[in-house]
C-alpha cells in the first residue's frame, strides 16, 4: 500500500513532464547556440556594425537627461537586442524566436 502512495507522485510528475517538453526556454536555445554568435561587451558600435551588418531597427535612445545616467542605445537585429552605454556594448539580449518559446517579450518601443 505504502509502495502505490510513494508512485503515484512520480507519474504524475512524469504526465506533466512530457507537456512542458513541447515549449522551448529561449536560455535553453542561447546556450546550444554559443555566445560565440553574440556581440561581446566592450565592442564599439563600428565593431559590432562590421562584423552583424545594419541592424533592422535603430530603437530610440534612452537616458543622458542627466550625467549619472548614460545614454543608452538599442540595436535590434533578427536574433538579439544589442543595448549599448555610449557606443560600447553593454549587454545583448536574444530575442524570442516563436511562439512556443518562453523568453523576454520583445523591446519596448
Amino acid at each position: 500500500m505504502k509502495l502505490r502512495i510513494a508512485v503515484a507522485p512520480l507519474l504524475a510528475l512524469l504526465a506533466l513532464s512530457g507537456a512542458a517538453s513541447a515549449e522551448t526556454l529561449l536560455i535553453e536555445r542561447v546556450q546550444q547556440e554559443g555566445k560565440a554568435l553574440l556581440p561581446a561587451r566592450g565592442q564599439s558600435m563600428d565593431q559590432v556594425k562590421a562584423r552583424y551588418g545594419e541592424p533592422t531597427q535603430r530603437l530610440d535612445a534612452r537616458g543622458g537627461q542627466k550625467r549619472a545616467w548614460p545614454q543608452i542605445n538599442r540595436w535590434v537585429y533578427p536574433a538579439f537586442t544589442v543595448y549599448f552605454e555610449k557606443s560600447r556594448v553593454i549587454d545583448v539580449v536574444a530575442n524570442k524566436a516563436g511562439t512556443e518559446e518562453i523568453g523576454p517579450k520583445p523591446p519596448i518601443l
